[in-house]
C-alpha cells in the first residue's frame, strides 16, 4: 500500500490529492453542519425556503409589503437554492438536515474545481513540484474542507474564478482558439453575479491581458463577460424590479453611504489576517514568493493584489471579504518560493530552518484540520430548532434572554415553519410583550431561554406570564463554540433551555 501510494504521488499526484480533498470535503458534509456566519445561512438558505413557502424572508421581493426596493443582493445564488428546495419539495424531502446535508454535499464536489484547477495552473505556469504542494493545500489546508461547504458567497465565487483563469491560462498562445476567450468572460461575469466585488478580480485579469498586448483576447473576455452580466443581472433585475442592474446599483450605493457602519480597521488588516491564516513562519514564504516573477504569473499577481489594495482601503473589513484570493495567494506564492529555494543562497544555507518551519506547518494545520473540519458551527441554535421541528402548527415561540440586551436571530429554516417570535431582553421586558389572552395565534407554545445565569428565577418569573411552562430539554453549543465563546464572549453560542407550555402541547 505504501509503496503504491509513493508510486501514485511521484507518477500521478494529481489522483492523491483528490482523493484527500474529496475524504476530507465529505467528513465536513457529514459532521460539519449549522453556518459559520450570519450571511451564508440567513441571506441564502433561510430566504430561499422562505420563497419556497410563500413567504418572503427579509423583505426583498417587490411584492411584499415591507419591501422599499432593491436591497443590493444578488438574486442568481439564492435562486439556485430556491430551485433546489423547490425539487426537495416535489420529492417530498422535508428533513432540514437532509436538506442541507445534499447541499453540502453539492458545495462539496464543486469545491473540488479549485483543487483540481490549482494543480493544473500550477503545473502550467511553474513545474510539477509547486503544482503538487499547491494541490495538497488547496485539498487540506486547514480551513479548506469547512469552508468549501458553507454557503458563502464569497467562496462560492472561487471556483468560477480558477475556470476562468484555467481558460485563460491553457490557451495563452493558442491563437486558433481566441474565441475560447469569450467562455471565459462568461465564467468570470457568473462569479460577479454571484459576489459582486469579483469584478475587482475580474478587472485585473483584464489589465493583465491588455499589459501582455493581448487586445483581441481581451476584447472577447470583456464580450463574453458583458453577456453574462445581461443574462444573470440584467434580465433578472428586468423581471423583478423592472430596470436592469437594480440590486447591483443599491449595492453600491449602500456600500458608499454605510462604509464606516460595520468593522472597520487598518490599511493592513488584511494582511496580517492572511500572514495569520497562512500560518508563520510559512507565511513569510508565501508573502516573499508572491513578488517572485510575479510578471510571468500576472494573470494571477495582478488581479490578487487589485482585489487585496480594495479592500484594504474600504474601510468596512469583515474577514470572510478577503477569502476569495487566499487560494490564488496559495497558488503565486507557492510558485514563486520554490523558485526562491533554488536560487537563494540564503535559502540553501538555512535548509533546516526551511525544513523545520514546513514541519511546524503540518503539524499545527493537522491539529486544525481535525478540530475544524468537523465543526458544528451554531449548534445549539440549529439542534434547539431541529428539536421543535417534531411540533407541528408551533405558531409562536418566546426567547428569553434577561441577562443580556439582545439575541440571535434564530433560523426557522430548521424548525420547518415561519412563525412570530417575541424577544425577552433587558432591553426589551415583559411588559413590551402584546396581550397573549387577546390573540392565541401569538401566544407562545415554546420559551426559550439563552444561557444558565439566574435561570431558575428567570423561569418563575416567566412562569407568571405563561403558568403552564414546563422544562423540556438543554441544548449544549457545539466544543468550537464553546471555546469561541470562551475567547471571546461576542461569539454568542449560549446553552438554550427549551421550555414547553403545556397548554398548548401536554406531557
Amino acid at each position: 500500500m505504501k509503496s503504491a501510494i509513493l508510486f501514485y504521488w511521484e507518477q500521478k499526484p494529481l489522483i492523491i490529492i483528490i482523493w484527500i480533498a474529496a475524504i476530507l470535503r465529505l467528513v465536513s458534509v457529514v459532521f460539519a453542519k449549522g453556518w459559520g456566519m450570519l450571511d451564508d445561512h440567513f441571506l441564502v438558505i433561510e430566504i430561499a425556503q422562505s420563497w419556497v413557502d410563500n413567504g418572503n424572508f427579509n423583505h426583498w421581493l417587490p411584492w411584499d409589503k415591507s419591501n422599499t426596493g432593491p436591497t443590493g443582493h444578488t438574486f442568481l445564488y439564492a435562486g439556485f437554492h430556491y430551485v433546489l428546495f423547490t425539487l426537495f419539495k416535489w420529492l417530498h424531502l422535508d428533513d432540514p438536515q437532509l436538506k442541507m446535508f445534499f447541499v453540502r454535499l453539492i458545495h462539496a464536489c464543486f469545491s473540488m474545481v479549485v483543487v483540481v484547477l490549482g494543480y493544473r495552473i500550477t503545473e502550467k505556469l511553474s513545474d510539477k513540484k509547486s503544482a503538487k504542494l499547491v494541490g495538497l493545500l488547496l485539498a487540506a489546508f486547514w480551513f479548506m474542507p469547512w469552508i468549501s461547504i458553507r454557503n458563502l458567497v464569497e467562496v462560492v465565487a472561487i471556483p468560477f474564478l480558477f475556470i476562468s483563469t484555467w481558460i485563460i491560462v491553457k490557451n495563452e498562445n493558442n491563437k486558433k482558439k481566441l474565441l475560447i476567450f469569450i467562455w471565459a468572460g462568461f465564467i468570470a461575469g457568473i462569479a460577479f453575479s454571484i459576489r459582486y466585488q469579483t469584478i475587482i478580480y475580474t478587472g485585473g485579469m483584464g489589465l493583465a491581458l491588455i499589459f501582455q498586448k493581448q487586445i483581441r483576447e481581451v476584447v472577447l473576455f470583456g464580450l463574453g463577460y458583458i453577456v453574462s452580466l445581461f443574462l444573470f443581472q440584467g434580465l433578472i433585475d428586468i423581471f423583478v424590479w423592472g430596470y436592469p442592474f437594480a440590486e447591483f446599483l443599491e449595492y453600491v450605493l449602500y456600500n458608499l453611504e454605510y462604509r464606516n457602519s460595520y468593522i472597520t480597521g487598518e490599511w493592513y488588516n488584511y494582511l496580517l489576517l492572511i500572514f495569520g491564516l497562512l500560518i508563520p513562519p510559512v507565511s513569510i514564504f508565501v508573502f516573499a514568493g508572491i513578488f517572485k516573477n510575479w510578471k510571468k504569473r500576472l494573470i494571477i499577481f495582478l488581479p490578487t493584489l487589485l482585489f487585496l489594495g480594495f479592500h484594504s482601503y474600504f474601510p468596512n473589513k469583515q474577514e470572510r471579504f478577503i477569502l476569495t484570493i487566499i487560494p490564488f495567494v496559495i497558488l503565486i506564492g507557492v510558485m514563486g518560493w520554490n523558485e526562491i529555494m533554488r536560487v537563494s543562497s540564503f535559502v540553501k544555507r538555512n535548509r533546516k530552518l526551511v525544513k523545520g518551519s514546513w514541519v511546524f506547518f503540518w503539524i499545527l494545520n493537522i491539529i486544525l484540520l481535525s478540530a475544524i473540519t468537523t465543526m458544528y458551527s451554531k449548534r445549539a441554535r440549529v439542534e434547539a430548532m431541529t428539536h421543535l421541528h417534531k411540533y407541528e402548527n408551533i405558531k409562536a415561540i418566546l426567547l428569553e434572554n434577561t441577562n443580556g440586551t439582545d439575541i440571535q436571530i434564530m433560523p426557522q429554516f430548521y424548525l420547518g415553519q415561519w412563525i412570530v417570535r417575541h424577544k425577552v431582553t433587558k432591553a426589551n421586558p415583559t411588559n413590551q410583550l402584546p396581550d397573549f389572552t387577546m390573540n392565541s395565534n401569538i401566544e407562545p407554545r415554546f420559551v426559550l431561554f439563552f444561557r444558565d445565569e439566574n435561570l431558575n428565577e428567570r423561569v418563575a418569573n416567566m412562569q407568571q406570564l405563561i403558568p403552564e411552562l414546563e422544562f423540556e430539554t438543554a441544548i449544549q453549543p457545539g466544543f468550537v463554540d464553546k471555546v469561541m465563546y470562551w475567547l471571546n464572549p461576542y461569539n454568542k453560542n449560549e446553552v438554550i433551555y427549551i421550555y414547553r407550555n403545556n397548554k398548548y402541547f401536554p406531557s
